[in-house]
């Protein structure tokens, strides 16, 4: 089984700061978008992103460190944990599995239990109208058996999502208790971290209660280039000495889109340019985007180029940090 950390290239001590470096690192350089037409940069984003998800995730990681779940989320049962096994069959949506009753779960039912789930094996795909009134719906089997009418459990599942996906809104599928799929509708500007509900596609309830829900906690993937503060979107952009000496006007990506953005002339590196609802989308509008300017010199040293600014700043010298304290 693959190590995710061999996979991000980082130690089994790295800080999850670290770990967050090495996956910006990784993905920048294997996004799909920069490699058109080259599959194993493709694959190679995928095991990035894939790796990033458990161990970006402190809880997740902690948990693959104890050989509780293995380097595709999957969980093992306790039996494996224990003795080292691999993967388990129990598995369930971004690592979270064992939702069956056998024995893998560590725990036995009582005769009244089990009795009461056979009864109610029909509402694991959700709760129908006659199934919300409590015990109204149980058998005299149930009650023979001593079974109390209870609402299902809440169940809670993790979903990674991309960063465009998250801006833009889209479906997924998840899987549900019991290996049923569904689409999810994930609406578009959702956060990190931000619970999504599935009203009765939980644990099925006994005795004719009616399930629990699943809560989905979208994990929102970072992207290489943007960043997220609220709703406005951050974007660094390379600028070549002449665009911002003589001014230019060039293309930049956004969440939406490419546009073409208006580098004013003397602008200098680090200074910030506003696109106007270029961000998330929110109630009333959208963010903007905040674009700032990193001046890259050419890589290799120009004689010319060095005579020409040696030249001039003889005649024209000036201080860029006087005024402020330099000093230390």
């Amino acid at each position: 089984m693959t190590d995710l950390y061999t996979v991000l290239g980082v130690g089994r001590s790295a800080s999850q700061e670290d770990i967050r470096k090495a996956y910006r690192q990784l993905a920048k350089q294997y996004h799909p978008d920069l490699n058109a037409g080259n599959p194993g940069a493709v694959d190679r984003f995928k095991q990035v992103s894939a790796a990033y998800d458990i161990l970006g995730d402190k809880d997740k990681r902690a948990r693959y460190d104890r050989g509780e779940i293995d380097a595709t989320g999957t969980e093992r049962t306790r039996f494996e944990h224990a003795y080292g096994g691999g993967p388990g069959g129990a598995g369930g949506f971004g690592g979270f599995g064992g939702f069956g009753g056998g024995p893998g779960s560590g725990r036995f039912r009582d005769i009244g239990d089990i009795f009461a789930d056979i009864l109610n094996s029909g509402l694991g795909g959700g709760a129908g109208p006659r199934q919300a009134h409590g015990s109204a719906g149980a058998g005299p089997g149930a009650r023979r058996a001593g079974a109390a009418a209870v609402r299902g459990e809440d169940v809670r599942l993790d979903l990674p999502v991309d960063f465009l996906e998250a801006v833009r809104g889209t479906r997924k599928r998840v899987t549900v208790p019991g290996g049923g799929a569904l689409d999810l509708s994930v609406p578009p500007g959702v956060a990190d971290g931000q619970v999504l509900r599935l009203r009765g596609k939980g644990r099925p309830g006994r005795a004719g209660a009616p399930p629990g829900d699943a809560q989905v906690t979208v994990k929102v993937q970072p992207h290489p280039l943007f960043e997220r503060s609220g709703n406005d979107i951050h974007l660094e952009v390379p600028v070549s000495l002449a665009e911002a000496v003589l001014g230019a006007r060039i293309e930049v990506p956004t969440v939406w889109g490419p546009v073409t953005m208006s580098v004013p002339k003397g602008a200098s590196g680090g200074r910030t340019l506003r696109l106007k609802g270029k961000g998330i989308e929110a109630a009333g509008g959208r963010g903007d985007q905040l674009v700032r300017l990193r001046i890259v010199l050419p890589d290799r040293p120009d004689g010319e180029l060095e005579a020409l600014v040696r030249d001039w700043s003889a005649r024209h010298p000036y201080r860029p940090r006087e005024g402020g304290d330099w000093s230390g």
